[in-house]
């Protein structure tokens, strides 16, 4: 299988106080096109510095990063940022959402961006597969946590994203909302074929993908099918 993420020895260390400090160690894996994967571990692992590299968000210590075939590393901010929105979707814990625009133009935004056509006949069209769309002219102030996440997860599959980076999305919201989320979350995953990368600290989430990989102290201390596990 091809791979659409490739990480090598990759570190990130900042400097605090005039001391080192390494967050993340030699991280090694690559993510193959079309996968789930789950990555896990307790607060201060390097779980969302690990997630924001990968998405060129930042830039690694040491190491390379190569998205769909870019290295990143060496592109500036403003390249990194046009690679993020040709092949990159997110989902985040606390949504993201812009307050001053409606639930439908919101997920609008990155079709903006990206310059194509119809867009609001095809935001509408990702809003109904999320059954928001009788509310596409409310303001997130107007919708409960679990709205607004169907929200935000239409906005990230708006732009056919080749890879989805998803933060503790349901971080922020209670049992039966969450199992809610992430039943839509891998339909229309499935349905796009893309590749899904999720951040969590949700065991039973983590579960539900095809491969996870468990970080503690800024390693990576296991990498597994948890399907092959049970």
């Amino acid at each position: 299988m091809e791979s659409i993420l490739n990480v090598r020895n990759v570190s990130k260390i900042y400097q605090s106080a005039g001391r080192e400090l390494t967050v993340l160690n030699d991280i090694n894996f690559a993510i193959e096109k079309g996968s789930t994967v789950a990555i896990t571990g307790p607060s201060g692992s390097g779980k969302t510095t690990l997630l924001g590299l990968c998405a060129g968000l930042d830039r690694s210590s040491t190491g390379s990063i190569e998205l769909n075939g870019v290295l990143l590393d060496k592109r500036s901010e403003d390249e990194r940022a046009a690679i993020r929105n040709q092949y990159v979707g997110f989902i985040f814990q606390n949504f993201q959402l812009l307050p001053t625009l409606t639930a439908l133009e919101n997920v609008m935004v990155p079709l903006e961006l990206r310059g194509e056509k119809n867009i609001k006949a095809h935001a509408m069209e990702l809003l109904d597969k999320v059954g928001l769309a009788d509310r596409s002219h409310h303001y997130p102030i107007q919708l409960s946590g679990g709205e607004q996440q169907r929200v935000s997860l239409a906005r990230a599959f708006s732009n056919k994203p080749s890879l989805l980076f998803a933060d503790e999305p349901t971080g922020n919201l209670d049992a039966e909302t969450s199992e809610k989320i992430i039943k839509l979350l891998f339909d229309l995953n499935k349905d796009a074929g893309t590749t899904l990368v999720i951040v969590t600290h949700d065991p039973d989430l983590a579960m539900r993908t095809g491969r996870v990989i468990k970080m503690k102290g800024g390693l990576i201390i296991a990498d597994e099918n948890p399907n092959y596990a049970r």
